[in-house]
């Protein structure tokens, strides 16, 4: 066995030298474009994370819906973004507020089409945050068509204001200093903030709190998945933060290692809190803490110290288990987490960063300009969901009746069944 680690160790070795060598004989933009093509693959692959994740924790019989929620939405979503998104984003800015070009955008050499693929899986992304948390009730075509509008206006939208822009002519919180490196608000906040206007409008599920406000568990159906899909999105976020690298790739080492110190601080944060409040260890916090760990260190993994980053991870996985309660005190039913993993964290994320940037620590004038930052994000966020999904309401239903959601949205939304061996019964049944 030893012999055998010591050859992987040699391999590796080996290949890094050699990669080195590679880079110094053809140049750093080469080198640049295979690791983003790398990348984008990384966080696609996050999409079977989200799938596993929220596939396992609902019940068996809306198993189908919540996967096929993942898996158009990244469809739909990445075409709003390509046809309008972009362009919205990254086109030329003028005025701070909004790009005017690239619409339909067909890049004319690799590194911009590698950019636009990039940036493609950022919006899917955003979109598929929302599926886990309004599962179970939320009808499917109203979703998708949601999806779509949150990847074509509200995400790029926003992006426009902290990361579009070239030059003297900048969005307008880029131009006040706003850092926000691979998206704890530009991607996650505002696919949490979003999330949380669609529950606010559907309500809670059947059951899930008593007529005083009890909070019911509604456990997940399998939540080994649960914990693989966490382990598929920690793999993938290396390259969610990894494709932010300098174009020379100089600090992707410190990204890298930095994503993954914040999701061990995650874990032990959530582990911390559920172990000072006698709660229990349970799994689903854990990974959720994990997840919130690295949602917080992608707004300053370039900027963030190894320490800080372990810091910071370990706010985060409290910040998980403690706003997790607060939404349920309020009645508020994430099925999946994901405002406290995505709306919550990437806010802490993001202010964090005037707190804790490497070598100008505690910068007044830096927090400030992040926290607008974050309030923008949550008021555009919350505010232009609650439109969309109001407006989609009156023109149809976006949430099941009392019927279909007892029986489970596979049947009455799909007219299939994840589990057939023993699910026999709404399989015969008549919608």
């Amino acid at each position: 066995m030893r012999y055998l680690t010591l050859a992987l160790g040699l391999f590796f070795v080996s290949q890094s030298v050699a990669a080195e060598q590679a880079s110094a004989v053809i140049g750093i933009e080469p080198v640049r474009l295979i690791w983003l093509s790398i990348c984008c693959a990384l966080v696609l692959f996050m999409q079977v994370g989200f799938l596993m994740l929220e596939g396992g924790l609902v019940r068996s019989k809306n198993t189908v819906n919540v996967i096929l929620k993942n898996f158009t939405d990244i469809g739909l979503g990445t075409l709003g973004y390509w046809a309008i998104g972009f362009g919205l984003m990254y086109g030329i800015n003028q005025t701070g507020l909004l790009g005017l070009s690239h619409f339909f955008y067909s890049p004319s050499n690799t590194s911009d089409t590698l950019d636009l693929l990039y940036n493609m899986m950022f919006a899917a992304t955003a979109a598929t945050i929302m599926s886990g948390a309004v599962a179970e009730r939320f009808r499917f075509f109203p979703y998708v068509i949601g999806a779509l509008f949150l990847t074509a206006i509200i995400y790029p939208v926003y992006g426009a204001w902290a990361w579009g822009g070239e030059g003297n002519q900048l969005g307008w919180l880029r131009a006040l200093g706003f850092h926000d490196m691979a998206g704890s608000s530009v991607v996650h906040s505002i696919g949490g903030w979003a999330a949380l206007g669609a529950l606010i409008l559907i309500g809670p599920r059947s059951g899930r709190f008593s007529r005083k406000g009890d909070a019911h568990t509604i456990a997940g159906h399998n939540l080994p998945y649960v914990a693989i899909g966490g382990f598929f999105l920690w793999f993938g976020w290396f390259g969610f933060n990894g494709g932010a690298v300098n174009t020379d790739l100089s600090n992707l080492g410190q990204i890298l290692l930095n994503t993954h110190m914040g999701s061990i601080g995650g874990i032990c944060g959530a582990l911390f809190w559920l172990w000072i409040n006698k709660r229990g260890f349970l799994m689903t916090s854990l990974v959720n803490g994990a997840l919130g760990g690295l949602v917080s260190v992608t707004a300053g993994a370039d900027v963030f110290g190894v320490g800080t980053s372990l810091l910071v991870g370990v706010l985060g996985g409290i910040v998980v288990v403690v706003s997790s309660n607060v939404l349920a005190s309020f009645k508020i039913d994430d099925v999946v987490g994901a405002i406290p993993v995505h709306g919550f964290c990437g806010a802490w994320g993001t202010l964090a960063v005037g707190f804790f940037y490497q070598g100008d620590f505690f910068n007044i004038e830096r927090i400030f300009v992040q926290l607008i930052g974050v309030v923008v994000g949550l008021v555009w966020g919350l505010g232009s969901s609650l439109l969309l999904f109001w407006s989609l309401s009156k023109v149809s239903s976006i949430r099941v009746n009392t019927r279909e959601e007892q029986r489970g949205l596979d049947i009455s939304e799909h007219k299939e069944i994840g589990y057939s061996d023993f699910m026999t019964t709404h399989a015969r049944a008549d919608v």
